[in-house]
């Protein structure tokens, strides 16, 4: 065989094989957000056959909200009991801590009328940046205060203490 008349067969047997390849590669349908090439599942579902061009779809991870199949982990009564006890020790410090902090604060800020420092005498503006740094700590922790509270009331049995 000559080359010139090899060339058309390979050229012929190259395009017969992308044909199979095309002809065999399944149907993809689409099901709203989901693609399959599961025939049954797209008859009840009602999906749509995707006619134009190829679908490229990359499975993804399961949604957040699946629920995904773990032991219950579950501790006896006097074991969760103990672990409760320990939480609330823990936040009820915790807020005893920030309540004297902000107690300590309150009082250096002087109802937004801190005394002036040695270098804050001739320069005002170190006054005033001390002063709304005073400001946004007693502001930061009468949230952690807040927050400690909403922890404890969260525990079982019980309301947080006010001070």
């Amino acid at each position: 065989m000559t080359r010139t008349s090899l060339l058309p067969r390979v050229f012929l047997l190259v395009a017969a094989l992308i044909g199979l390849g095309a002809y065999a590669q399944d149907r993809i349908y689409r099901c709203g957000n989901e693609y399959t090439n599961i025939v049954t599942q797209a008859q009840e579902k009602s999906c749509t056959l995707i006619t134009t061009g190829n679908a490229n779809v990359v499975p993804g991870e399961k949604a957040r909200g699946a629920k995904i199949a773990r032991p219950a982990v579950r501790q006896d009564a006097p074991a969760q009991r103990a672990k409760d006890v320990e939480s609330r020790t823990i936040l009820e410090t915790e807020l005893k801590k920030a309540q004297t902090q902000l107690t300590e604060i309150k009082q250096e800020y002087n109802g937004g009328d801190p005394e002036k420092l040695g270098t804050e005498i001739r320069n005002n503006q170190k006054y005033l940046d001390r002063k709304a740094e005073l400001k946004a700590r007693l502001d930061r922790t009468e949230a952690d205060i807040a927050s400690l509270r909403r922890e404890i009331g969260r525990l079982p049995g019980g309301v947080a203490s006010t001070p």
